[in-house]
């Protein structure tokens, strides 16, 4: 059989309720993307902020919405309506973007990235296990690959929107913040609209106490993939980094978002695949070559003062984010007890977002030290002690993951 009937015949069999969570995603995506792609930059060149400072931001953001993706997942197992938790989570980012563009200091900005962050926290693993509800097991490496592609679409539209805003607008940062309020409440509306509970949520059924106890549920291959993920996430520190680093290697300010365009196209066009490939011949072979290729990243990004090399390193990071963050998804819908799938993806970002505090603190104090390089340089050392645990974890737990 032709690999491209295979491919047709899953995207037309996937639910039409993951498709419709994909485009919410990409909608909060090319909004949120329109921001954070010049907000590293806002902060350095505008305000006059640290990388450090940078980083502190971007690591408290990123934990504050893992800390509450733990609370609004387990949440979502015990009221048994994901839908209405992710749509408060996108209400609430959607109706906080406008603070972008009205903040006039670093503290408004601290409090716009907090309150967003929380937004995202709270819809974040109810709308994963929401995928994984809907999805069958036969595709859910390709439901998960198909709604991290639509997200990452929005990704890349987000960072080419601001381009051509910035490019028109004599690098009117305020204006660009102001246009991306309007696909944050498209997505708002297309998660209120157009996403349906499934039935066997929307029928009701005995809901337990919430309970700590309850994580003895969740056994050992679940948390081999938590500790794998959070190593992984300590070597992959914000993507903030590479927007200072195009800064860093001589990028013109309007065209800087342009890295990130380069950086998600790739990951977009890679995550569907990696799902699919997952789903055929397991999940920690496609993993594994993803850590890989964070390593060859870090590596380009350290050696590589030029433009080319830097977009290079970016090419190779986007290919490891498509053939890593969906797999990583799907195997924590793979190793947790369908009831506990909520908790499940809340411990799991809980994990990944203390990881990301501390990945954003240790790259910044680097940047500020001693350059870009020795940041990419520890991010490579920290891939490469991820990759050796997933080498263990394979040989422990492949036989349920295959």
């Amino acid at each position: 059989m032709a690999t491209s009937k295979p491919s047709v015949s899953q995207l037309a069999r996937i639910p039409r309720g993951v498709w419709a969570l994909g485009f919410v995603s990409m909608f909060m995506d090319i909004s949120s993307e329109m921001i954070h792609a010049l907000l590293p930059i806002y902060l350095v060149v505008v305000l006059g902020t640290s990388a450090l400072t940078v980083g502190l931001i971007e690591g408290i953001a990123e934990a504050t919405a893992s800390i509450t993706k733990i609370f609004s997942g387990a949440l979502s197992d015990w009221l048994g309506k994901r839908k209405l938790l992710a749509a408060i989570g996108y209400g609430l980012a959607a109706f906080t973007k406008p603070i972008f563009p009205l903040a006039t200091s670093v503290s408004w900005l601290v409090a716009a990235r907090f309150i967003d962050r929380i937004g995202k926290g709270i819809r974040g693993a109810p709308r994963d296990a929401l995928v994984a509800d809907i999805a069958p097991p036969e595709l859910r490496g390709a439901s998960f690959g198909l709604r991290q592609s639509l997200d990452t679409v929005g990704a890349f539209l987000g960072p080419l929107a601001a381009i051509g805003l910035m490019a028109a607008s004599g690098d009117n940062f305020q204006l660009v913040f102001w246009i991306a309020v309007v696909p944050a409440f498209i997505a708002f509306g297309l998660m209120v609209f157009g996403v349906e509970e499934p039935a066997k949520h929307e029928e009701g059924v005995k809901k337990p106490p919430l309970r700590f106890a309850d994580a003895k549920k969740l056994k050992g291959a679940f948390w081999a993939v938590v500790a794998v993920a959070s190593v992984l996430t300590l070597a992959r520190f914000s993507e903030a980094f590479l927007v200072l680093r195009a800064q860093n290697v001589g990028f013109p300010i309007a065209f800087i978002p342009a890295f990130m365009v380069v950086m998600n196209i790739v990951y977009a066009l890679s995550a569907y695949p990696a799902g699919v490939l997952s789903d055929r011949f397991g999940r920690y072979v496609v993993l594994m070559a993803g850590i890989v290729l964070l390593i060859v990243a870090d590596l380009i990004l350290a050696w590589g003062n030029t433009i080319p090399m830097a977009l290079l390193g970016v090419v190779f990071w986007g290919l490891h984010m498509g053939l890593t963050q969906g797999l990583l998804a799907t195997l924590v819908a793979d190793t947790a007890p369908p009831e506990l799938r909520g908790t499940a993806f809340g411990v799991f970002n809980f994990a990944g977002g203390i990881a990301m505090l501390f990945a954003s603190l240790i790259a910044g104090g680097l940047w500020d030290a001693y350059g870009p390089a020795a940041t990419f340089y520890a991010g490579a050392a920290i891939t490469a002690v991820a990759l050796a645990g997933l080498v263990i974890v394979r040989a422990r737990y492949s036989a349920r993951a295959a």
